[in-house]
């Protein structure tokens, strides 16, 4: 039986770490942890903290997941769409969902993300 989800892997193109940085860490503020060694010449970036793993690795055809995402429970959502909107990204509205108030942002690479804000 399933249980919970350990992380999400998203792929971005080969030497784009320096951009998920500044932006799953910078921006969204998930700090960075050490790839295993056995895994860290396959280039990429782990972003984790309690109850959130995103991995980035390298996908040499890359491709943005423009449908498929993620979805960050955040506690300020306003907050922090002000703070990406400085930092030149986007976000678009989208209809609340029972209880959330929510909004897309595409990380550097074209993947979306929703941001969703408990509204209870």
């Amino acid at each position: 039986m399933l249980i919970a989800i350990d992380h999400v892997q998203l792929a971005m193109p080969e030497g784009g770490e320096a951009e998920a940085r500044r932006f799953y860490s910078g921006l969204l503020g998930i700090p960075e942890v050490a790839k295993p060694a056995n895994l860290a010449a396959r280039g990429g970036c782990w972003f984790e903290h309690p109850g959130l793993k995103i991995h980035l690795g390298i996908e040499k055809q890359f491709s943005p997941a423009r449908k498929a995402h993620p979805a960050f429970i955040v506690d300020d959502l306003f907050a922090l769409i002000s703070r990406l909107e400085a930092a030149g990204i986007h976000a678009k509205e989208d209809e609340p969902l029972a209880r959330f108030v929510r909004r897309y942002v595409s990380d550097p690479f074209g993947n979306r993300i929703e941001l969703m804000q408990s509204q209870d």
